[in-house]
């Protein structure tokens, strides 16, 4: 059975600490602190307070609401777990109001599953949304969104539908990769309309294909509703054309991703280096500086145009523009924070906004 059924605890109490304090379970509520050289977040950051405003309806009454204080809980495993607990019981209560809507609307003939949909939120801007998404979004019973799905998207989910945040950052996981296919799972057999929300599209580095693969095994209806990818979105918004004649006539997706936090990228290969090719770079910010390493070492010019683009296509986006022996040096100078897309090859300088002639400084362009 699936994760929400098969928990015979519906209370958080025996979720314990490596290192049990009860004092402690205060910091849980606390919100992630952004500097104030950062604009807000246009994201949904793990302990933000609209995250708990969002998802309000899976915290009782006598649970404490979140303050907005600065500091962190210091074991971030226990916060996840206790996270968890607390919201059991509302996800029981709501499979069992799903389960009985679908028996009274179906009378006597045994209700099928529900239908799950993986929709892609494009890279931020929720007027990239299809048609389709929107309609979908609309007649939701439960929404499980990640951390890239903008708040300007969801602000567009229906009072009716129900929101679980189940997005992942660096060192902290609210759900893991099989919790989720779990909760997809008990939701689909209870007879709800689930709806898997992703930014960009949801087959491109979003781990869709496992959670449909997953659903498929188990008899479960999967529907795929496409989104604009990030280096699609991002490059239209400056003007980058990902090919052009005689430019580059092909382009590359890399995952920007290493082993278990390591500073080497999975993937950088000979062939990535190629001068007629344009390289698109996701989650890349601390593999940058290797990545960028191994291209020049591999033949791309170190005068190859570059452009790095955080919270593309949001009111807070920003972008830096620089060679590529320049750019770690000059992301890490200006403090561009995930997510932040990187593209690399002859067609940035085709922005309208590259800057002409070509300084020898890189500049900054914040847009919007």
């Amino acid at each position: 059975m699936a994760l929400v059924s098969r928990i015979p605890s519906s209370s958080p109490t025996p979720i314990q600490s490596r290192n049990p304090k009860p004092s402690n379970l205060k910091p849980f509520f606390t919100v992630h602190c952004v500097s104030n050289s950062q604009k807000a977040s246009p994201f949904t950051e793990k302990h933000s307070i609209e995250r708990y405003n969002r998802d309000s309806w899976l915290y009782n009454k006598q649970q404490q609401p979140p303050s907005p204080s600065c500091p962190l809980p210091p074991d971030q495993e226990f916060v996840r777990d206790y996270d968890i607990g607390m919201q059991i019981p509302e996800l029981r209560k709501l499979l069992d109001v799903l389960k009985e809507k679908r028996e009274s609307e179906n009378g006597a003939r045994k209700p099928g599953p529900g239908n799950v949909f993986l929709v892609g939120t494009g890279p931020g801007d929720p007027e990239l949304l299809t048609i389709k998404a929107m309609r979908v979004i609309e007649n939701a019973d439960l929404l499980l969104y990640d951390r890239l799905v903008s708040n300007d998207v969801l602000d567009l989910v229906g009072p009716g539908a129900r929101l679980l945040y189940v997005g992942k950052t660096a060192g902290y996981h609210s759900r893991t990769q099989e919790e989720i296919h779990e909760l997809l799972l008990s939701f689909a057999e209870a007879g709800a309309n689930v709806v898997r929300l992703k930014g960009g599209d949801p087959l491109v580095f979003g781990r869709g294909g496992e959670e449909m693969d997953f659903l498929q095994q188990q008899g479960i209806e999967v529907k795929v509703i496409p989104g604009i990818t990030a280096a699609s979105g991002i490059a239209a918004e400056l003007g980058i054309p990902l090919t052009h004649r005689g430019v580059a006539n092909s382009v590359k997706f890399l995952t920007g991703h290493s082993r278990k936090g390591g500073k080497d990228p999975l993937f950088v290969a000979e062939n990535a280096a190629d001068p007629d090719s344009t390289l698109v770079v996701y989650m890349g910010l601390s593999t940058l500086p290797s990545l960028a390493s191994k291209l020049m070492f591999h033949g791309l010019p170190e005068d190859t145009p570059t452009a790095a683009i955080e919270r593309g296509t949001t009111p807070q986006q920003r972008i830096v523009f620089a060679e590529l022996k320049d750019l770690a040096d000059e992301i890490a100078s200006q403090e561009l924070v995930s997510p932040t897309l990187i593209v690399i090859g002859k067609v940035v300088a085709l922005s309208p906004l590259w800057p002409h002639p070509i300084r020898e400084t890189p500049t900054l362009v914040e847009s919007r």
